[in-house]
């Protein structure tokens, strides 16, 4: 479908390195390390998670968008997850996102086929990254998941200055490796950042859809497992 194709590009978290998993192990340790079942009453660390991640995944938006920066993310995702929770937010010990922002970067649960898809497109294809993710982090994660080698070029989004769905990130990573547009792909789990940002330049995008939303009808490509990408391309 893709053959004539020359440049894939990638998003990070969602797509490939699985935010969800490594985030969810992360915060179950800490959670009981520093014993919060006493505050939220709750021995389980259930409910702490599923907050986060609901508050975590509203932000992130916001951020992708420019409405929020990287410290008010930070801040807020741990604080809205304490107010949610029916808990003063002046309890939350800072200590904990300091433990959390070392420790889930070098988690390496990845997507099911992520090494072997991205083996097999290496071979025919350029394959490059765009991220919104920080810098740190982002580093951290292609080191210890041993991704980094797949990709001849990676844009963080945090070193240009703007983020996905701007049309700058886009065009900044064109030129970067010298590819035009027409003959490129985006793949990502973000329908506002990876795939109408992409689609907006003048892009292909290809939606990975781990959740199983519906696909909404100006999303021209789609798939549920990484796999799949081998029947693309």
């Amino acid at each position: 479908m893709f053959f004539d194709k020359k440049d894939i590009f990638f998003d990070l978290d969602h797509t490939i390195w699985d935010f969800d998993r490594n985030a969810s192990e992360t915060l179950h340790d800490l959670y009981h390390q520093y014993n919060f079942a006493e505050l939220t009453g709750q021995q389980t660390s259930d409910a702490f998670i599923e907050a986060y991640t609901w508050n975590n995944h509203r932000l992130w938006d916001l951020y992708h968008h420019g409405k929020i920066d990287k410290a008010t993310l930070r801040k807020a995702r741990f604080e809205d997850t304490f107010t949610q929770l029916g808990l003063s937010p002046t309890l939350f010990p800072w200590t904990f996102e300091e433990e959390y922002l070392a420790i889930c970067p070098t988690k390496t649960n990845l997507f099911p086929h992520a090494h072997e898809t991205l083996t097999y497109l290496q071979s025919k294809y350029t394959l490059h990254l765009i991220s919104n993710g920080f810098k740190e982090a982002c580093e951290m994660k292609l080191k210890n998941s041993k991704l980094a080698p797949y990709f001849k070029t990676i844009v963080i989004s945090e070193n240009i200055g703007v983020n996905k769905p701007n049309p700058a990130i886009f065009h900044y990573a064109l030129s970067n490796c010298t590819a035009v547009a027409e003959k490129s792909v985006m793949i990502g789990d973000n329908l506002d950042a990876d795939i109408r940002g992409a689609q907006n330049v003048g892009i292909d995008a290809i939606f990975f859809n781990a959740v199983g939303v519906e696909k909404p009808a100006d999303i021209n490509y789609m798939i549920r497992d990484l796999k799949e990408l081998q029947s693309y391309f």
